[in-house]
């Protein structure tokens, strides 16, 4: 029987339940953003068929260890895939289209790849939201394996992944409630709205307010109570001269969050906008 998602519409994400989001199906349909003539059934089908060599190269009765090791011996030394470390801000480490084809991404869509292969040989891999790069895990006996698909899906122990907090949290490691916290499984749409602030981040970076724009907006289609992506939107607008769109935007922000930290840079922006659009009438 064909799994293969449909790509859904765009309007149609915010009401569907977190899990009900096809990891998949969204993934691919960010990257049509980028490559309209994208082809769907070409990478679900790439997907499926990484899983069917995983499902022949074990036996019926393995343990989830060994069907971990089988999927990331497959993904990882048999076909090639790799964390993109000479590049890592190509905006390409985020297209799903791209990774499929060039075997290089980032440690999220890296990790979408093994959670989706996972998932069709029935292992339950999660997606975690971890401060840095992007891990996964996997229950296991009475515990978990967690592990980095940006460096070959090399197990962590508890303390590499102290340390590795660590740098994020102003220098303090977390205790066990705190790493507790942090090693919980992402939803699909956690893991989504990442992969478009991802590009967000490189693209902003590059001055392409374009692209950027479209990121934002598009957070705000799975997540449109998402503040960052609010703001972030409406400076795109106000970066490419659309005034009245970014003093929705950034007034509608400020209205949500008052007290944000960046509210006084904000209100600086939107009496920007604010002029620029006097100047249009």
């Amino acid at each position: 029987m064909d799994d293969s998602p449909a790509l859904p519409d765009w309007n149609a994400l915010a009401a569907l339940d977190d899990e009900a989001l096809p990891l998949l199906g969204v993934a691919l349909l960010i990257a049509r953003d980028e490559y309209p003539g994208l082809d769907p059934a070409q990478y679900e089908a790439q997907v499926r068929e990484h899983a069917a060599r995983v499902q022949d190269s074990i036996d019926g009765g393995a343990h989830r260890t060994q069907t971990m090791r089988a999927i990331n011996r497959l993904l990882f030394e048999e076909i090639g895939y790799a964390g993109n470390h000479d590049e890592y801000y190509d905006p390409r480490n985020s297209y799903l289209n791209e990774v499929l084809d060039r075997r290089l991404g980032n440690p999220i869509s890296l990790a979408l790849v093994q959670m989706e292969v996972a998932r069709r040989v029935g292992l339950p891999l999660d997606g975690i939201s971890f401060p840095g790069h992007f891990l996964v895990r996997l229950p296991v006996d009475d515990g978990m394996l967690v592990m980095d698909p940006f460096n070959r899906g090399r197990p962590l122990d508890v303390d590499e992944l102290r340390q590795r907090a660590r740098a994020h949290m102003g220098g303090d490691a977390p205790d066990d409630d705190a790493l507790s916290r942090i090693l919980h499984p992402a939803s699909h749409r956690t893991i989504l709205v990442r992969v478009l602030r991802n590009l967000h981040g490189v693209y902003e970076e590059r001055g392409d307010w374009e692209r950027a724009t479209r990121s934002a907006d598009r957070v705000l289609k799975l997540a449109p109570d998402n503040a960052e992506a609010l703001r972030d939107r409406g400076l795109g607008y106000l970066a490419l001269g659309h005034y009245g769109g970014a003093r929705e935007d950034l007034l509608h922000y400020l209205q949500r969050h008052p007290h944000a930290d960046d509210a006084v840079r904000v209100r600086q922006r939107l009496v920007e906008a604010g002029r620029g659009s006097a100047r249009l009438h």
